[in-house]
């Protein structure tokens, strides 16, 4: 696990980043998806970004920002982020089985960077879970199962 913090200048970056993605969002008429609570689209894309942009620097990788919508976060990899270090790397069934997922956790600036695994390494039956709120049934990847960085 990497601890990684984030200067004010990357968190503004960072943050404008979400933004722009939830306005284009709008815009287009996208909705969300795996059910994401409609009332916090904005601090889902801020926090978000935030994570991509903490990997990237664990990583030494250029991030793009916004970036280009369904491509990878960063580079060639995704980004899975929570606010709580207790919680797992979520996989959906349409994630991409060939990409690796890194696993982030922390907000404001403050990150731990937990390891990585391939969409078809996470997709296992052990990880299926249904949570009892409206999200979207996954597979819930343990940071046990996770690659080392």
């Amino acid at each position: 696990m990497e601890h990684i913090e984030l200067s004010p200048s990357e968190m503004y970056a960072g943050a404008l980043a979400g933004i722009m993605r939830q306005i284009e969002n709008l815009r287009l008429g996208r909705q969300s998806t795996h059910g994401a609570d409609q009332n916090k689209l904005w601090q889902i894309h801020i926090d978000g970004a935030l994570g991509e942009l903490a990997v990237a620097k664990c990583l030494g990788i250029y991030w793009a920002g916004k970036g280009e919508f369904r491509g990878p976060d960063v580079g060639s990899v995704d980004v899975r982020s929570s606010p709580l270090h207790t919680n797992r790397l979520i996989l959906h069934p349409d994630d991409p089985d060939d990409r690796r997922f890194y696993f982030v956790t922390g907000m404001y600036g403050k990150y731990q960077v937990h390891g990585w695994c391939r969409g078809e390494e996470g997709k296992r039956d052990e990880y299926w879970m249904e949570p009892p709120k409206a999200r979207a049934a996954a597979f819930f990847v343990p940071k046990t199962a996770l690659h080392p960085l």
